[in-house]
C-alpha cells in the first residue's frame, strides 16, 4: 500500500484503534518507526545541528497541518523525536501511518 498517496480523515468521531496484527502490517510501510506502549509509533532523527533540526520540524509541521493530524514533537538540540497516535481513540489508526510515511518520504 502506498500511504503517501492517501489523505488523513477526521478522527474526532472515534473508532477502534488498530490491533497488533494491523499495526505490524502498517509498520512494514513505515520503516524506521517502532511501536511503544502498544499505542504509539515513534521515530528519532538526528541532524548536524540545531538549525537543521528546526528546519526538519518546520517541514513536519507543514505535513501535519496539511493532513490535520499532528505528532508530538520533542527537540533536544540536534535530535528530534516524533510520536504519532490518535488521541481520539487512544491508539493507532491509519492517519498515524499516513503522516509517518509522508515524513519518511520527505526525509528521502
Amino acid at each position: 500500500m502506498d500511504l503517501t498517496n492517501k489523505k488523513c480523515v477526521p478522527c474526532e468521531n472515534g473508532g477502534e484503534p488498530f490491533d497488533a496484527e494491523t499495526i505490524h502490517t502498517y509498520l512494514a510501510d513505515t520503516p524506521g518507526w517502532h511501536v511503544i506502549d502498544g499505542k504509539k509509533i515513534v521515530r528519532e532523527f538526528e541532524f548536524k545541528d540545531f538549525v537543521r533540526a528546526i528546519s526538519f520540524v518546520n517541514k513536519v509541521a507543514d505535513i501535519a497541518e496539511t493532513e490535520g493530524h499532528h505528532p508530538d514533537i520533542h527537540i533536544n538540540y540536534n535530535k528530534v523525536k516524533l510520536e504519532l497516535w490518535t488521541h481520539a481513540v487512544g491508539g493507532l489508526m491509519e492517519n498515524d501511518f499516513i503522516v509517518a510515511a509522508k515524513i519518511n518520504k520527505m526525509e528521502a
